[in-house]
């Protein structure tokens, strides 16, 4: 009887366990419009830097002084740094363009691409390089 319990409890655990990765990760897909593309320049807020997806918010200047804060997401940390892009490249305060794609649910949120930093070096932090339509 106790070898069973041991089994079930396992078993639950997998679960629960697996549950939180899946509903961790999501696709490129799944959450930004490739038909969508925007370029937009702005000031760094915060920076994210941690995986499976980095994140930087952004706030915009649009017209009248109206602020809009946007929040971008990138590929992985440790993607990145494959890459050769580090964490001090994206710093709060930094004016910064960013290439991306806008959100299917048509908020302030976007998948970011190419970034042209203030030293005018251009880094790709996004998941995809070029999005294939499906």
């Amino acid at each position: 009887m106790m070898p069973r319990m041991h089994w079930a409890l396992g078993v639950f655990l997998l679960v629960v366990l697996s549950a939180g990765v899946v509903d961790g990760h999501h696709s490129f897909f799944g959450e930004f419009d490739i038909h969508q593309p925007l370029t937009i320049t702005g000031t760094i807020t915060k920076v994210e830097w941690m995986n499976p997806h980095i994140r930087f918010v952004v706030d915009v200047m649009g017209r009248g002084g109206k602020v809009t804060t946007w929040t971008f997401s990138g590929d992985g940390a440790s993607a990145l740094a494959r890459r050769g892009v580090t964490e001090t490249m994206l710093k709060v305060g930094d004016v910064i363009k960013i290439d991306g794609y806008r959100a299917l649910d048509g908020s302030f949120t976007a998948a970011a691409g190419a970034v042209t930093l203030p030293n005018r070096k251009r880094v790709f932090v996004g998941p995809l390089q070029e999005p294939t339509p499906i």
